[in-house]
């Protein structure tokens, strides 16, 4: 289950620098405007501290590590929802992924240019955001011209269907032209379910993340303020990020020397790990391990998966002929030592197809195809 997630911004705010330290992949930074045009894909590892400690228990050969996607999509700028800037091409690009992640300049720096000539992160964020609206707006538009086509079916659910989306559809409508994203729309959760066909941009998560200098990282300049007070109004999430720092901790060889690294700056993590857990978190994602001698191996699900689909996320042949599922917690695992231990105080488990999985179960499936 892949976990990809946007990386979008005003040309010039540090996305490409931020992809590239993130994913150590060669995205191309330059000082100016569009020096990325074909989106970047890089694939990180996310260091899941209970990995360490599952394989310090079991020693496995091998260490798997769950993943996340990153995509760099070039700067949008003002216009980009009418073909500005390339701006139909990566507002595309932008549509194929789960969640975002807006990059906002939050530094001063005279000698890197801001498209708009001054440092003004709502002004950047509400940039960004029109554009993403306006490109939903026409998508709402075009459907609602089908509409009526769609209420003569004779194919009742297509009919239904119709029915239902018509006042939400213009609903949405209203509130795209005055700029409200989708997410942050009157709609309820059930009536953003009936349009999820759409595809909107503007309904997919958030995380605004603020670029800073690195005394940025220890307190607060009125840049992230405003950015963390615009988040707040629309319930997103903020995160703080040291690009130049990233990059070179990026650039460092082996875990010790970035970890030391880190130490001398005084930062207890990388933005990397930060930024991949804050993704998990925004898309509802949670983790659970297969644990043997082979190899010790998270994998991805999503909240509220019951046993047979998080078998699934393995093979569709263990979801197809789930049996049960042996669970214990990686919690239990770590207070009494191994899984011996762990069965001898009764805290080993035999589940069915109705177990809903929890972060951090440890499970072994049974099967039959």
């Amino acid at each position: 289950m892949a976990l990809n997630c946007g990386i979008v911004g005003l040309p010039n705010v540090g996305k490409s620098t931020i992809f590239s330290a993130i994913t150590s992949a060669p995205a191309e930074a330059a000082n100016y405007p569009f020096c990325t045009i074909e989106p970047n894909v890089g694939i990180v590892a996310m260091h899941d501290p209970r990995m360490k400690q599952i394989g310090d228990i079991i020693g496995p050969e091998k260490m798997i590590y769950t993943t996340v996607e990153f995509v760099d999509i070039a700067g949008l700028v003002k216009g980009a929802s009418k073909g500005e800037g390339l701006g139909n091409q990566f507002l595309g690009h932008i549509r194929a992924v789960n969640g975002i992640v807006h990059v906002v300049r939050c530094f001063e720096d005279g000698d890197i240019i801001h498209v708009h000539g001054k440092v003004n992160p709502k002004d950047d964020i509400e940039t960004i955001n029109l554009e993403l609206a306006f490109a939903d707006l026409e998508v709402v538009e075009k459907k609602l011209q089908n509409i009526p086509k769609l209420l003569k079916s004779q194919n009742k659910e297509i009919l239904t269907s119709a029915k239902i989306q018509l006042p939400l559809l213009e609903k949405l409508k209203v509130e795209l032209e005055s700029g409200i994203a989708a997410r942050n729309s009157s709609l309820s959760d059930e009536d953003k379910l009936a349009v999820e066909d759409l595809n909107l941009i503007t309904m997919k998560k958030v995380i605004y993340l603020c670029n800073v200098d690195e005394e940025g990282l220890t307190s607060d300049n009125d840049h992230v303020k405003a950015v963390k007070a615009y988040a707040a109004a629309e319930n997103s999430e903020v995160m703080k990020c040291c690009g130049k720092l990233e990059s070179e901790i990026a650039s460092l060889e082996t875990l010790e020397e970035k970890k030391e690294f880190l130490e001398a700056a005084g930062i207890t993590e990388s933005g990397l790990d930060q930024l991949t857990r804050a993704a998990y978190n925004m898309l509802g994602l949670k983790t659970y391990f297969t644990a043997g001698v082979k190899e010790v191996r998270a994998w991805t699900f999503h909240d509220g998966y019951k046993a047979p689909q998080c078998a699934g996320v393995i093979h569709s042949d263990f979801e197809r002929g789930f049996i049960k599922a042996e669970v214990f917690h990686f919690d239990d695992l770590i207070k009494f030592g191994s899984e011996a231990k762990v069965k001898e105080a009764g805290k080993f488990r035999v589940e069915g197809k109705e177990y809903v999985v929890k972060d951090g179960d440890i499970m072994h499936f049974r099967f039959n195809v």
